[in-house]
This record gives C-alpha cells, sequence and structure tokens, in this order.
C-alpha cells in the first residue's frame, strides 16, 4: 500500500558518522531549493540514527523533493526516500488536528535501601521524543554590520555642521565576461566543500568545488564550460544557504 503525499519526507540510509548538526544544516542546504522548511529532525539515538524528517510548509515541496532527490549520493550515501506516514506535530498544528500525546503514568518509586548510611541516587530516565527537534532557520548565522570608521582630531574637535543626510552607497560589482569559473560570496561561516558540492553537483559539467583558506564567506565552482557555468549561476542566485545569507555568484576573473 502507498504512504499518501504529506509534508513530511522520511529519509534513512544517512551517513551515520556525519555529525547531527552538520547533518541538518545540510540537509537544509539541500532541501531548501524545493521550498519553504518548517523543521528538521534528526537525532543520534541508536533507533535513531541514519535517519531524518524534513518538514516542509507545502505538500507540493515535499513531492518535488522525493521525486528529485531519491537516490541522491549524500555524504556518499544514495538517500532513500519515501512519504512520513503521519503528520509532523508542527504540520498536525496548522491543521487543527494535533492531539496532545497521553504522558506516561510515572511508576511509584521504591525508596532504594541504605547503604552505610547514604541513599541511592534516582537516575532521571528522560527521553526527547521524536518531532521536538529545534528548527533548522536557527542555525542562521547573521553577519555583523561593518564597523564605522571614527573620525578624530589631534586637537580640538570642530563642532560638525549640521548638513543635508547622505545615503551610503555600496560599490557595484562590475558584471564579469562569462567564464567557466564561479565566484561565489556571501557564504555562511558553517559552509563546507561537502554542503556547496550537493548544491552543485546537480548541474551538468559540474567538475569541483574550492574553498579559499581563511575565508569562510567565499568559494569557486568550477564547471566544464561557460554555458553550464552561466546555467548554475542563473538557478542558485541568491540561493539561502542559511535564512540570513544570500549567496551571490558571479563569474570569476579571467
Amino acid at each position: 500500500m502507498d504512504i499518501r503525499p504529506n509534508h513530511t519526507i522520511y529519509i534513512n540510509n544517512l551517513n551515520e558518522k556525519i555529525k547531527k548538526d552538520e547533518l541538518k544544516k545540510s540537509l537544509y542546504a539541500i532541501f531548501s531549493q524545493f521550498g519553504q522548511i518548517l523543521d528538521i529532525v534528526a537525532m543520534k539515538t541508536l533507533k535513531m540514527r541514519g535517519q531524518a524528517f524534513v518538514i516542509f510548509k507545502d505538500i507540493n515541496s515535499g513531492t518535488n523533493a522525493l521525486r528529485s532527490m531519491q537516490g541522491f549520493p549524500f555524504y556518499d550515501k544514495p538517500m532513500r526516500i519515501t512519504y512520513s506516514k503521519r503528520d509532523s506535530d508542527v504540520i498536525a498544528k496548522m491543521k487543527g488536528t494535533f492531539v496532545e500525546r497521553p504522558k506516561k503514568k510515572k511508576l511509584p518509586e521504591v525508596e532504594a535501601p541504605q547503604v552505610g548510611g547514604k541513599k541511592k541516587k534516582k537516575q532521571d530516565t528522560k527521553q526527547a521524543r521524536p518531532g521536538q527537534a529545534a528548527s533548522a532557520a536557527a542555525n542562521g548565522v547573521t553577519i555583523p554590520p561593518a564597523p564605522m570608521m571614527a573620525q578624530a582630531n589631534s586637537a580640538q574637535v570642530a563642532p560638525v555642521q549640521p548638513g543635508p543626510p547622505t545615503a551610503a552607497v555600496p560599490a557595484a560589482i562590475p558584471e564579469q565576461p562569462p567564464h567557466h569559473i564561479l565566484f561565489l560570496t556571501n557564504l555562511p561561516e558553517e559552509t563546507n566543500e561537502m554542503m556547496l558540492s550537493m548544491l552543485f553537483n546537480q548541474f551538468p559539467g559540474f567538475k569541483e568545488v574550492r574553498l579559499v583558506p581563511g575565508r569562510h564567506d567565499i568559494a569557486f565552482v568550477e564547471f566544464e564550460n561557460e554555458a553550464q557555468a552561466g546555467a548554475a549561476k542563473d538557478a542558485l542566485q541568491g540561493f539561502k544557504i542559511t535564512p540570513t545569507n544570500a549567496m551571490k555568484i558571479s563569474f570569476a576573473k579571467k
């Protein structure tokens, strides 16, 4: 029996060696192209390792993601994707069908016998439930504003004469002629080579990603020819790797 389309897609066969935070950021990076993501649930418990849930605001987004990314090599393992069998808590609340789960009844506590005049401490065995993971958007990194330049006089400070306000105009980056290498800017701090490779290798002609040592905010992506690089540039221009960082793409200088 086929599972009906759902806002939430279930992914398994994920690489279990990847840390949870990096896994969630990478999933957000490759799936946010299909629509708004409300949450990503990934846990490293024995029962849930190698699995994740991606919750979209729109069902069509989940459907497109499932069809497009089925078998996608994610950290060297092909993803297996299906619809979730039930609505996530966040979707159920949007639909008004959310029902609070009954809390488990606590068993009566039996006081442990005293050993050497000391009571045995109770152990807290609370376990987190799926569906309550933090939003992927909480992982966004805000770029701090550029520092203001202070003007100082060695002697007296002259009084400032009032004048018409002037708006700061950012210097426009001249558009370079077509090139088979793309130059990426405004990348978030957590950007890594794998994350960018997964974004760009969906386009024909992709060759490699090159990061710049000591700079997390820029990178280069190489394609086989100028036309293929241009297609990727147009498709991913302004793509948000995190909610606060819209990627800027231009042709590299020849």
